[in-house]
């Protein structure tokens, strides 16, 4: 029934040689990889204006120059990630460049990083998308965490379908996205350029709380680069492209940032000109396209449609490169081994349902409000975008390839550029929210670093290198069949231990007296040969009783062995075992941290 179940929401099982017919083409990677970056226009420009406010509207007018700034800098960071992708073709990003050229060290802060920001780039775009459809339809407002949740699963599940499937689903309202505010914005300029560009009428006069200074300024700074968030997005999922990968990612990031610099220039332009302000019920990107198409007519609506499933599918980015990141943490042994495995339709899986599950608890815990979580998010990229880029400058030092000097310029501009973007957000956000960053990147460090270490123990402990041949000693060896009653089952498990060692004894641990007298009288009747110890268990425990006897009899000779027989009975229907108490495995547990006690368990299957 489970397996039905999965193989309907997610689809047949995919074989390995299917695995290079899911790569990407360009257009489709440009849905997948690009709507975390494209569809940060629709809130970027927003957030920049909050911060601006404080100082009163005429601090308004320091949204466009704010903007510029930020496009130069997603220009620096264009080319120096077009050189990340053409010196590691494999992908792995911030992770792969940092480790190799600066050491583990500087690779675990840029994992980390980079894990908590596609964390939040998952919260932050449902929940921003979610912020668009209440705009739209008020109503809905005190359903915004339900909402968010249903839009997660949904996207969890169609990532699990595979990567080429969820792509080409996402890949037209992505592009829808595209095409709708490429024509509000052209509309928009065309009415500047005519003089019919109006401005908008201010429902409320703000009053300055701040005065404008230079921190103000970094501080809008600050908050406008969420709009870079997603722009390392492509250099991570390299492998994802089709051949040749290197040269499709490379163009593809190009397209990206260029059309990414037109909206986010041509929103910002509109918004200064038309003197739009932010307001707490509505975003600026509605007032924007009420007031570009005179109302709220079909175009309103399907702006604010695109809208809503761009921030909502711009999720998809990070469903599409936390798993790949969880990946290489895995392959190094510092994230359990289990997030190598590629799924049944061939993605790796345990990364995807793990995103999930933590982004949906983010969205109840912060109650679906973006900005709440806005705060949190850019110093993580921030943080990867520098320690990536210092990366690169070290590997052109070492290896000096052809115009190296060139591109190792490039890259030096760019990590000089984003440390700079990283310590304004850090000191303009820090007390809203950024050090909870700082501190979750110290402890998933922590972890790494553990979990490291775990593997590597276990390593040198199974190692066969160092083996030295050792005199055999002497050993016993007994197995414990435990008996609650006198059934099929327990005879089946009974003769199943005496095929495999004539010391076999059983065990019944006296729970009620009436069982344990009919037990004796079936042992009698059927003159069993085996031994039978009964343990009195007068507070009616089982575990206890059955352990200590274990320990009894380990002291009683050192080299004894012991095998735990636990015989169970199997229903034919998966839900009769809800009907059925599950001591054995309590048992299976008990016995698992004991050195020298192992356990069997024997299945006695019932017909139907």
């Amino acid at each position: 029934m489970f397996n039905k179940l999965k193989e309907l929401l997610i689809g047949k099982p995919l074989p390995n040689w299917e695995h290079k017919h899911q790569r990407l083409t360009k257009k489709v990677a440009l849905a997948v990889f690009s709507s975390d970056a494209l569809s940060s226009v629709a809130y970027a420009t927003e957030e920049i204006l909050l911060v601006l406010v404080t100082a009163g509207t005429a601090a308004l007018s320091y949204a466009l120059p704010i903007a510029l700034a930020i496009i130069g800098l997603l220009a620096i960071l264009i080319v120096s990630y077009s050189q990340t992708i053409k010196a590691y073709p494999k992908g792995g990003g911030a992770y792969s460049v940092s480790k190799d050229n600066l050491g583990t060290n500087a690779g675990l802060v840029a994992a980390s990083a980079l894990m908590l920001d596609y964390i939040l780039t998952v919260a932050v775009s449902v929940a921003a998308g979610v912020a668009a459809l209440t705009s739209a339809l008020p109503a809905l407002y005190p359903e915004r965490i339900i909402i968010g949740i249903s839009v997660i699963a949904f996207i969890t599940i169609m990532n699990l379908k595979g990567i080429k499937e969820s792509g080409t689903v996402f890949a037209i309202p992505t592009y829808m996205f595209i095409i709708s505010f490429f024509i509000m914005i052209g509309i928009g300029f065309w009415r500047y350029f005519t003089g019919t560009l109006t401005p908008v009428i201010i429902q409320t006069q703000t009053e300055a709380l701040t005065a404008i200074s230079l921190f103000l300024i970094l501080k809008a700074f600050a908050a406008g680069c969420t709009a870079l968030t997603g722009v390392e997005a492509i250099s991570n999922g390299v492998k994802a492209f089709r051949e040749p990968e290197s040269k499709n990612a490379r163009i593809t990031l190009i397209v990206m940032g260029v059309i990414l610099a037109i909206l986010f220039f041509g929103i910002t332009f509109l918004i200064y000109h038309m003197h739009i302000t932010p307001l707490h019920d509505r975003t600026i990107i509605s007032i924007l396209a009420e007031n570009i198409f005179n109302g709220r007519n079909l175009m309103f609506f399907l702006i604010q449609g695109f809208t809503m499933l761009i921030l909502m599918l711009a999720a998809n980015t990070g469903f599409a490169d936390f798993p790949r990141l969880c990946y290489f943490l895995a392959r190094d042994k510092f994230l359990p081994r289990q997030f190598t495995h590629l799924g049944e339709r061939l993605v790796f899986s345990n990364g995807i349902i793990l995103l999930g599950v933590i982004a949906s608890l983010l969205i109840i815990l912060f109650k679906g409000n973006v900005h709440y979580l806005i705060p949190l998010y850019a110093v993580g990229v921030f943080t990867s975008f520098t320690l990536s880029q210092t990366g690169m400058v070290v590997k052109h030092f070492k290896d000096k390839e052809k115009n190296w000097k060139i591109s190792a310029f490039i890259n030096s501009l760019g990590a000089f550029v984003t440390f700079i973007a990283l310590i304004i957000i850090l000191y303009a956000k820090f007390v809203h929210g950024a050090w909870m960053i700082v501190i979750m990147i110290a402890i998933l460090i922590f972890m790494f670093k553990k979990i490291h270490s775990h593997y590597t123990e276990i390593a040198k402990q199974l190692s066969v290198k160092n083996v030295v041949t050792k005199k055999i000693e002497p050993e016993t060896h007994l197995l414990l069949v435990l008996i609650p009653s006198y059934n099929s089952c327990a005879v089946h498990a009974l003769n199943f231990a005496k095929s495999l060692n004539s010391k076999t004894e059983a065990l019944h641990v006296n729970l009620k007296q009436d069982e344990t007298d009919q037990l004796l009288e079936h042992w009698k009747k059927n003159k069993v040969k085996t031994k039978l110890t009964i343990i009195k268990s007068p507070y009616r425990k089982l575990i206890e009783p059955v352990s200590e006897y274990i320990d009894k009899l380990e002291e009683q000779d050192e080299n004894l062995n012991i095998t735990v027989i636990i015989p169970e009975f199997v229903p034919h229907k998966w839900w009769h075992n809800l009907l059925h108490n599950q001591t054995g495995w309590a048992i299976k547990t008990a016995i698992h941290y004991r050195r020298r006690t192992h356990f069997i368990n024997v299945q006695y299957y019932l017909k139907k």
